[in-house]
Order: structure tokens, then sequence, then C-alpha cells
């Protein structure tokens, strides 16, 4: 009773935290807050729950993309059946409100008593599937006390979670509760085992399945092409300012000729783009790119095009491994067999960890390195062959987790074909 005291409080404090931001202007909050104004009212008006629903909640773009191939083999071999997918972050949300692949798209209500059984209510979801995180006392007990069957899909666990420590007993039950835990790694089934925990099984990462996809999208996009033709492109996705300073120091002392550099920075406000502009003055924004385009440097001032421009790189630098947050996805560019740079702090991601191991991956940690590892990949062939071919041989090699979880869903008739 004291842990739920807590965590409601925690709730009730993030969301005064949340007013707090949006009353000093910050978008981001704002976005939070309207998002999830009448909620139950705009579901109900849009007719969510007038037929057979399966229920996906992604945390924020990043776990969406991951549950992505989960969501559209559903809707593919189960048709009967709406989608509903909801997002807690704005991240996530503003940006895939408008997704075709989900019947309908809602911010995830804050996770109190009174809010999850309303909101089940009102969606009867047959079945429901969590990517990766996000547990939700609330909806994860309510959906138990329900016998709804729910899913948690490419889970990944570490020995420093709250679930394996002595004071996380609330927490252990909600993965008690869960009908089955799909993981990633052995490391995550030990550990699960390890607290008496045996709904779970190794499916692999959904991502994988996600981003092997790309190869058959083969989105153009004429400006980049016209950009790198002839060129050599350097794509430096997912950004942060650390990235940015150290990619500058780089550009400034490169001296290997017919390269090109593209900078997707991670957020796009005008103060973060007038930053990267500073850094790199000669640099065009790609909204008011002109053609031909004169200047080497681009900046991308607009989210989505990331996994796309990732297949016009020669060498991809992914963002955020400079700071405490970690890296962002390295497998959008190694699925095209590029070579990836990317910041030391990667342990908490499996996927990365391996990669590294296998040698698709180079890790820097400061501008000499990345200068180092950047002039051996532009100028010697051989070396730059082999890291590329490591790089799209490990993600070819571990996709097939899609297939896995739909066979378990289709094993233990969550979902009519009739």
């Amino acid at each position: 009773m004291i842990a739920k005291g807590i965590y409601n409080a925690g709730l009730q404090l993030y969301k005064a935290g949340v007013h707090l931001a949006a009353m000093a202007g910050k978008t981001k909050a704002q976005h939070w807050l309207r998002g999830r104004q009448y909620w139950a009212a705009c579901m109900r008006q849009a007719g969510v729950g007038n037929q057979p629903v399966v229920w996906i909640h992604a945390a924020s773009l990043g776990e969406f993309e991951q549950g992505r191939p989960v969501l559209e083999a559903i809707r593919a071999n189960w048709p009967a059946y709406k989608i509903l997918l909801t997002f807690f972050s704005p991240s996530g949300y503003e940006v895939r409100k408008d997704y075709k692949g989900a019947d309908f798209v809602f911010y995830l209500p804050l996770d109190t008593r009174r809010n999850a059984r309303e909101f089940l209510d009102i969606v009867q979801p047959a079945l429901t599937i969590f990517i990766k995180y996000e547990f939700w006392y609330h909806y994860l007990t309510t959906l138990h006390t329900r016998n709804i069957p729910t899913l948690l899909v490419s889970g990944i666990f570490r020995q420093d979670q709250v679930f394996f420590k002595g004071y996380g007993g609330m927490f252990r039950s909600l993965l008690q509760q869960l009908t089955h835990i799909f993981v990633q790694n052995d490391n995550s089934l030990r550990l699960l085992q390890g607290i008496g925990l045996h709904n779970s099984s190794i499916s692999g990462d959904t991502r994988f399945d996600r981003v092997s996809a790309l190869l058959l999208e083969q989105t153009n996009l004429p400006a980049i092409a016209a950009f790198a033709e002839g060129k050599r492109l350097v794509v430096a996705g997912s950004t942060w300012p650390e990235d940015e300073k150290m990619l500058s120091e780089w550009w400034k002392e490169n001296e290997v000729p017919d390269v090109k550099l593209v900078i997707a920075p991670h957020e796009i406000h005008e103060s973060h783009i007038q930053a990267i502009l500073a850094l790199f003055p000669d640099a065009a924004r790609y909204s008011t790119l002109q053609q031909p385009a004169t200047a080497n440097v681009i900046i991308i001032d607009n989210i989505g095009m990331l996994t796309a421009l990732y297949r016009y790189a020669s060498i991809a630098y992914v963002g955020g491994g400079l700071g405490k947050g970690g890296i962002h996805n390295i497998l959008e560019p190694a699925v095209y067999s590029k070579p990836v740079l990317m910041g030391p702090e990667f342990s908490k991601y499996f996927e990365a960890v391996e990669l590294v191991k296998a040698g698709g991956a180079l890790v820097v940690s400061n501008d000499q390195q990345l200068h180092t590892y950047m002039d051996r990949l532009l100028t010697d062939p051989t070396e730059y062959n082999r890291i590329a071919a490591i790089a799209g041989a490990y993600v070819a090699a571990n996709t097939g987790a899609t297939q896995k979880i739909l066979h378990y869903i289709q094993e233990n008739r969550f979902l009519s074909r009739e």
C-alpha cells in the first residue's frame, strides 16, 4: 500500500510539473495536456469500442517504430479488428497522430485508477500489447482483473531496474500479471526467471523486422539524391548539441575531398537549428534548400526523414551517445550496410553492444577519435567495406521476432479470424 501511495503521489507531482512547464511556454508540455483534454468524450465520439479492438501502446516514436511490424502484421492477419494506438509522449503522438496503419490514435490518459477503468470500459480490447516498457500500475492491474490478454513485446531488462530490487515488489507483481513477456535476449530471460517469472520467452527485437522493411520501401528524397550525387555523404542522425560540436570540429579539420554532411538533429526547434548554423556557418537548411545546392552541409529542419536519409549515406553518425540519455537507433543505418559511429553511452542498448562487439560500429569519445575513424573510413576502401558488411549482416541475422509473436497470438486464439 505504501508503494502504491508513493506511485500515485509521484504521478500527481509529474502532472503538476507538466502544468508548470506548459505555463512557462514549453510546447511539449502544452501538447501533453491539450491532447488529454476530454479524452473519454473524444474516444467515444471517434467510435472506439464499437467494434473489436486491439490496443497497442508505445511510449514514444522510437517504441512505435519498434512495435510497428507487430501492429501491421495484426492488421494484415486479423482485419476484422480495429487498431487503437496510444502514446504517452508528444514526441510520438504529434508525429504519428495521422498514421494510417491504425484506426484510432490517442494519448494515453494519466495512469490513475479512475482513468484506467473508464479507458478500458470504452475500449474493451480483445488484446493489449505494450512495446518494450512502460509498466503503468493501474492499467496493467485493471487489464489483469478483467482477464484481457496483455503482452509485452521486445522487452529488455537489466539488473539495476526496480523489478530486481528488494523494494520492487509492486512492480514485480505487474510483470506477473502480464499474459506473456517477449524479451530481446538471454540476459533478460535469466533475470525474469531469477525472480520466479516464467511467463516469458525470447523472441528477439522487432526493430530488426522494422528496419529490414525499410530496404523494401525505397523512399526517395530527390533533393538529397541531387546533393549527394558523385559525393560521399556523412549522415549524422538524432544529434544533440554535444554531437554537433564534435562534428563541427571534425568538419573544420576534414581534408578528404568530395565529402558532404547532413545533420538531422533530435530537436528541431528554432533555437537549436540556429545553434547548429552557428557551428556550420556555410550550411543550408533543408526547408530552404535551392537546387543545385551550393552548400556542403545541410541541416534537416523537419521530422520523419531520417530513416530514408540513411540510405543515401556512406557513413552514419548516430547521436545521443555523448550524453547520459544514450544513443538513438543504430539499426536504421546498419540495415543499409553503413558503418556506424556513435558515442560511448550505449551500454543499456543491447543491439549497440552487440554491433560494437561484432565490429560493425565504432565508438568515438572525442574530436580526435572522430577524426581518426572518419579518415580511416573515407580513405581505406577495404576497411570501409569490411565494417559495412558486418553492419548489414548483423541486422539480417536477427530478424524474425514478429513471426514468433504472431504465432503465439494465433496459437492461443486471442483473436478470431471470423
